[in-house]
């Protein structure tokens, strides 16, 4: 009997830590409880390296057909080695009306280097074209189902996500992509398509949530 009730301890235990453990797999951060393809983007407001205010919903009335957003930061090295490429995606999907709208979600207490001073430096040094914007309380972040930096989302001019994953199939080195995910995805969106592949892995630091 004793051995039975052991055996049932142990059963539940273990059953235990399995839930605890899918649990913490299903918090924040991971992209299977954020916006799924299909799904249309709530507006938001952040607050930019520029000192303004910047909606999702501005770009759309300032003529955008879609808009690329990249959730990076200033201190993954992951990043920061994408940080060029994504200035150089911005300068030629910004023309075809998709401009990159970039965020940090990172808690700047859990990463410091992440603050909205050093971002502004950040912008600043890399003469970045597009926007930088702070998600302070991480909500956009949360909803987005966000989990690396970088990591890319593409909106159609319904605002709806088409694409979400990674920037390239290199994201170490530019040199030797040889498949450009977002690139390919704004074009199959100008040509009234759907992107394929429309999601790929993306790969970097996790984003420091509070909780």
């Amino acid at each position: 009997m004793k051995q039975v009730l052991s055996f049932a301890i142990v059963m539940l235990t273990g059953l235990g830590i399995f839930i605890q453990s899918r649990h913490s797999e299903n918090k924040a951060g991971d992209s299977t409880e954020g916006y799924q393809l299909g799904d249309q983007v709530a507006d938001f407001k952040l607050s930019g390296v520029d000192g303004a205010s910047h909606s999702l919903s501005d770009y759309y009335r300032q003529g955008a057909e879609g808009v690329i957003v990249i959730f990076t930061c200033n201190t993954c090295p992951v990043s920061r080695r994408n940080e060029d490429r994504i200035i150089a995606l911005h300068q030629k999907t910004s023309t075809l009306g998709f401009p990159v709208v970039a965020i940090n979600t990172n808690d700047p207490e859990k990463s410091s280097g992440d603050d909205f001073a050093a971002m502004q430096a950040r912008a600043s040094d890399k003469s970045y074209p597009f926007d930088y914007l702070q998600d302070m309380t991480q909500e956009v972040g949360k909803s987005f189902g966000a989990g690396h930096t970088p990591q890319a989302f593409l909106l159609d001019k319904e605002q709806r996500v088409r694409y979400m994953g990674a920037i390239d199939d290199s994201p170490y080195n530019a040199a030797n992509a040889s498949q450009h995910f977002i690139e390919d995805a704004v074009n199959h969106l100008k040509q009234g398509t759907m992107p394929d592949p429309a999601i790929t892995k993306s790969i970097g630091c996790s984003i420091k949530y509070r909780t």
